[in-house]
Order: structure tokens, then sequence, then C-alpha cells
């Protein structure tokens, strides 16, 4: 598979030799959309909760006779079915969102991603991505003379000028390969891989 290698004015001066393992597979979207949905849920947090019966305001007393009112027997207002009542399957704190993926379908999953979107012409290389100081203006003015406002750059090495420089940047997210996720990258529009950086992409998921 050949990746366009762009320069710092989002030109492509060349062609980069990909390996097919990771960027020539088939499309598998059953096994995409598993993929992205995990994790989704494993990132999710148990911040809801509701009270049941026993934890609603409420009063032990009868609220009204047992016979005669022709109304449907009641024994206290906590019911699931009076309105103030507690829940009968409340969601709770506690509660586990998590799905598994096996690691042979995560890897799989990661490279029908690159892959699909090397076919579509949203992935390419470059040599490297720096800037000499943590300056957001400098940055952005390196992706705008690229053409580039919604991008996820894949670096094998992110130092502290280059991810200070990135943080405050809206549409852009620069990651080290191994933070690479698949939500991220169906997200942005172009993923940007350094030439270093695509080793480790091959060792993860070929």
């Amino acid at each position: 598979m050949q990746l366009e290698l762009l320069n710092d004015q989002g030109q492509a001066t060349s062609k980069f030799e990909a390996p097919e393992t990771v960027f020539g597979r088939a499309y598998n979207e059953d096994l995409v959309h598993q993929v992205v949905v995990a994790f989704q849920a494993n990132a999710r947090q148990g911040t809801r909760a509701q009270k049941d019966r026993e934890q609603v305001h409420h009063s032990t007393k009868k609220p009204f006779k047992q016979k005669g009112t022709g109304r449907a027997r009641a024994g206290m207002t906590s019911s699931p079915l009076w309105r103030g009542g507690g829940r009968i399957f409340p969601n709770m704190p506690e509660e586990n969102f998590t799905q598994k993926i096996n690691k042979k379908m995560y890897r799989a999953g990661m490279a029908s991603i690159l892959s699909q979107l090397a076919r579509e012409g949203r992935l390419a290389v470059v040599d490297s991505i720096k800037v000499d100081s943590p300056k957001t203006k400098a940055l952005a003015a390196k992706f705008k003379a690229m053409n580039l406002d919604s991008v996820l750059v894949i670096s094998d090495e992110v130092d502290e000028n280059l991810y200070l420089a990135s943080r405050n940047l809206a549409g852009v997210l620069v990651v080290e390969p191994r933070y690479a996720d698949p939500l991220s990258l169906v997200h942005y529009r172009k993923v940007l891989v350094t030439k270093a950086a695509m080793g480790k992409l091959q060792e993860m998921f070929a």
C-alpha cells in the first residue's frame, strides 16, 4: 500500500510504501462498529443514580383504608406505581458498562480502520511534526499552511513543546502510537503519521 508523503505545505512530494498487513486489509464494518462501541462503553462512568422504594422520602402510614374506596389497595406511598415512589430497578453509580474485546479482534479492527482511511485518502505520512517553542500560534500556522482543520497526528514522540502547542487547538489531537484509539481515527477528517510512528503501528497491529 502506497501512501502520500506530505511536506510542510501539505503537498504530496512522493510515495511511502506502507505494510499491507496494517494498511491493506479489507474493511470489516461489523468489527469496526464493535470496536468503536466497546471503546466508548469502556470509557463510560457510572455517574447516574436513582432511588429505590427504600431510599425515597415517604411515610409508612397506609394512604387510605383497604376496602370501600373503589381504588386499588395500597400499603405505602413509596410504591413504584405511585408518583414520587421508588424505582424498581434503579440505576446505581457502581453500574458496569465495560465490554470485552479480544486482543486479536482489536488489532484487526484498528488495521481495518487504518486501511480504509488509506483507501479514502484520509491518511498520509509526514517526516515529522515539531515546533521550536510551546506556542499554539506556530502549530496552528503550520496546519493552516497544510490546509488542515480537523487532524489527528500520530507521532513517534510527543515532546513538551508539541503537547503544549496542540492541547488548545480545536480539531487537533496529537498522540503517540500507543494512545491512538479507534474513535479518534474515525472522528478526524485527516490522519497524519510520522515515518517513525509507522513502524510502531506495524508492530502493534500487524
